[in-house]
């Protein structure tokens, strides 16, 4: 049977996240330990604690998550979850993915999301991006709509979450006015979302340039899982091709729901999300019937593989 591991991205990071499990399972503080080698400062005192108040900076979060859902990965491994599996990862998630299908080094890989979350810092000032969550109209209107109101600014559809769920990014001016007139087109609501950095739209090209270089210096090899990539909806397998697209990530949208209906064409019979959170796990319920998700994050879950 052909189970599918879903990775999540920003936003299902919390302060405590893997606590408990860390008691059960010695693998996950290990994990942790490596990451902490590699960037040089101590990553399980942030997700325990976030002394310092860090954990939401983008530049944290990305290799905080990274590791937390790569030690879940490990744990699940050793309990006995089988070969016959296909992955993708919600944005950053994408990451761990490859690092789980084996094709980026996990120690590369914690340095390479904590540089990609200060370029996309870098990129657009404090205050001038935004992104916005549009619940309940078609996935075509919203992208006129902000067509229409983006007048000579960036604002664009960047998550396609699921049916009736896309989030949009952009100028917070623009995001601000696309935002009224999705209200006034019939959305249920448009929910401003508590970022710093409007993911996966053209303001992020100068993160992307800055992160096609970063890769250069990285070795990418060929899965030994599919993933299902975020830009494209496609599986993979040329290192070229997936630095490619981990590049064209950062200003392209998020296409899930495709992603996940790519995985029943796939043949995927039961879904885990691997990670923080139940995100993905209530997102599937809206995009397909095919297969059940559940959270790969408790004790029970773990030991039930």
């Amino acid at each position: 049977m052909t189970t599918a591991l879903f990775f999540p991205g920003q936003g299902s990071q919390s302060v405590g996240m893997l606590g408990e499990l860390a008691d059960e399972f010695g693998i996950i503080k290990e994990t942790f330990a490596q990451a902490s080698d590699a960037l040089g400062y101590d990553v399980w005192e942030l997700v325990q604690q976030d002394p310092n108040n860090q954990l939401n900076e983008t530049q944290f979060t990305q290799p905080a998550l990274l590791t937390a859902s790569v030690a879940l990965y490990r744990v699940a491994k050793d309990k006995g979850l089988g070969d016959d599996l296909v992955m993708a990862g919600h944005s950053l998630g994408e990451y761990s993915a490859l690092v789980c299908a084996g094709a980026i080094d996990f120690k590369d890989a914690v340095k390479l999301v904590e540089a990609r979350g200060k370029f996309m810092q870098e990129a657009v000032a404090d205050g001038e991006g935004a992104m916005a969550a549009v619940i309940g109209l078609d996935d075509d209107v919203i992208k006129q709509i902000c067509e229409e109101q983006a007048q000579g600014e960036v604002v664009t559809p960047v998550n396609y979450n699921s049916p009736g769920q896309v989030v949009i990014a952009g100028h917070a001016s623009a995001v601000s006015r696309a935002g009224e007139a999705l209200k006034e087109a019939g959305a249920k609501r448009v929910l401003p979302l508590p970022v710093s950095v409007p993911s996966h739209c053209a303001l992020m090209k100068p993160a992307a340039e800055k992160l096609k270089q970063e890769l250069e210096n990285i070795t990418v090899k060929s899965p030994v899982i599919d993933v299902i990539n975020n830009v494209d909806v496609m599986v993979e397998t040329d290192p070229a091709a997936i630095k490619d697209a981990l590049v064209r990530q950062l200003y392209c949208p998020v296409r899930w729901t495709e992603s996940v209906e790519k995985a029943a064409d796939m043949g995927v019979e039961k879904a885990f999300e691997v990670g923080p959170g139940k995100v993905l796990t209530g997102l599937n319920k809206r995009i397909t019937k095919s297969f059940n998700c559940s959270a790969l994050n408790s004790a029970d879950a773990l030991n039930s593989i």
